[in-house]
């Protein structure tokens, strides 16, 4: 009896194991899966189409993002060295401006949606980091091939840069910086980061006004 008890343990153990490393592979993907669901929902959904509900519409894909997008990595990482030498009170500056200059950018392409076919291609996992390869399908049959960085951070999966036809978006952003850098003061940069949200602000509020 003791040893058939032992046994059904042993394989319950086995199975569990099992099924959490499954989990565990599937992770990214699922994750990216269940970001993009979660926004073309929003976008799709006629209560939401209203100009007058932009405003809504764009915080609820906002909060979908913030739960999937690790944005002070991304910023961290979009620094570069210069991120070593800011104190906490620049760090959390920066990545504000940062996070509304990348949310602007995406909001401007998922609320072009207009059918595009997305397909998952895989992950692959290495020591807590995942890529996930992502194929989109336009309307006009041109494929877009993107890849989703991601690292495991506290038992869940974020993004840290985007890769899309091979170009990463963190790698662009670490260049327009670094060239702003070498010529003027990080101040200066924050002045311009600053400009541009602003900008971005007052367009989309002028954009919804005319609809």
């Amino acid at each position: 009896m003791l040893k058939k008890i032992f046994c059904l343990v042993f394989y319950s153990l086995v199975l569990c194991l099992y099924a959490a490393i499954s989990a565990q592979a599937a992770a990214p993907t699922d994750k990216i899966k269940d970001t993009t669901d979660k926004i073309l929902a929003i976008v799709s959904d006629p209560a939401l189409k209203a100009p007058e509900k932009a405003e809504q519409r764009r915080a609820k894909i906002r909060a979908v993002l913030d739960e999937r997008f690790d944005w002070e990595e991304m910023a961290r990482r979009s620094l570069g060295p210069h991120w070593a030498k800011r104190t906490p009170d620049e760090i959390k500056e920066f990545v504000g401006l940062y996070k509304k200059l990348l949310e602007r950018t995406y909001l401007d392409k998922v609320e072009s949606y207009s059918g595009e076919k997305v397909i998952y291609l895989g992950d692959v996992i290495d020591n807590g980091y995942g890529t996930v390869k992502v194929k989109i399908i336009t309307t006009k049959d041109q494929e877009i091939q993107v890849e989703y960085r991601l690292r495991n951070k506290s038992e869940d999966w974020f993004v840290y840069d985007i890769f899309i036809e091979g170009v990463s978006l963190v790698n662009n952003y670490r260049a327009q910086f670094n060239s702003i850098l070498t010529k003027s003061s990080y101040q200066q940069l924050v002045q311009r980061l600053t400009e541009k949200v602003t900008q971005d602000y007052k367009k989309e509020h002028r954009e919804d006004q005319e609809k």
